[in-house]
């Protein structure tokens, strides 16, 4: 009895490394993504309008770090690349429905994103900063002066930056905007006393308004974040295939340069950008 359960036990052994064998030689899924885009010959990727991921510029093209970045993955893939403008809020359920095939817009990883798509390797790090209107809040000491029922803090809906001053400021008020540049708005009009968003967007808007607005903690990120593609879940060719595209380009020094250009002080494309 012992022999013949020894028997059975090493077929069983070589069936499963059989099929292990037989999965890891299998061709590329058919139904991935990645076969989606070379067949269809075009990468339509999700983004959102954000200063300087992506942005208009005064002829009402696309510029930006984001943009960049996909129109040069769509080239290595030998594919056209169309842009979805997508409203921040709504844009994890829209890849979810098909409406494009990755996310590219300067998205943080999250482990409460992460239950509902999938996360490449970080292609970018960045951190948020926070501007604050100087009548309201220019007599505040420290961050603690921020954490106060009597304070308004505006973000854009559905981003890290409204989390974030959630779990630092619990006391002050959340106002939520569609985008940006109404949060920002907010802060300008003296309508809130400070608004959070990813550098260097709070130094570009101080940059603009230095009379009315000053940068909080003295500039200082208040939080580090590390950017990644979005794709739907259950695609393991996709998630393999952008992320050794984000590793080649990150070894090669490509992605570090195009992200100096567009994060580290240059100035060259700043007035190319339409006004918000």
């Amino acid at each position: 009895m012992k022999i013949v359960n020894s028997i059975k036990a090493v077929a069983i052994a070589v069936a499963m490394v059989t099929g292990s064998v037989a999965a890891t030689s299998a061709p590329a899924n058919a139904d991935s993504v990645v076969e989606d885009i070379l067949k269809r010959g075009k990468l339509r990727v999700g983004m959102s309008t954000f200063v300087p991921w992506a942005m208009r510029d005064k002829e009402g093209n696309l510029m930006g770090f984001e943009i960049d970045v996909a129109t040069k993955l769509a080239e290595d893939m030998g594919v056209e690349v169309e842009f979805v403008p997508t409203a921040w809020s709504g844009i994890i359920p829209a890849l979810i429905a098909k409406k494009f095939d990755v996310i590219v817009g300067g998205m943080s990883i999250t482990p409460q994103r992460n239950l509902t798509v999938n996360f490449t390797i970080p292609y970018a790090h960045s951190g948020q900063t926070m501007a604050a209107n100087t009548k309201l809040a220019g007599d505040f000491k420290d961050l603690s002066d921020y954490n106060d029922p009597s304070v308004t803090i505006s973000c854009r809906r559905g981003a890290t930056p409204c989390n974030l001053a959630e779990q630092m400021f619990p006391k002050a008020t959340v106002r939520r905007f569609d985008d940006d540049a109404q949060a920002f708005q907010e802060v300008a009009n003296g309508n809130a006393h400070a608004s959070i968003s990813s550098a260097p967007k709070p130094e570009f808007t101080v940059e603009a308004n230095p009379d009315i607005m000053f940068m909080a903690n003295d500039g200082k990120p208040l939080s580090s974040n590390d950017e990644a593609f979005g794709l739907r879940k259950g695609d393991v060719d996709a998630l393999n295939f952008f992320s050794n595209w984000i590793l080649v380009n990150t070894t090669d020094g490509w992605l570090q340069e195009t992200h100096d250009y567009w994060f580290k002080g240059q100035t060259a494309w700043k007035d190319m950008v339409a006004q918000e």
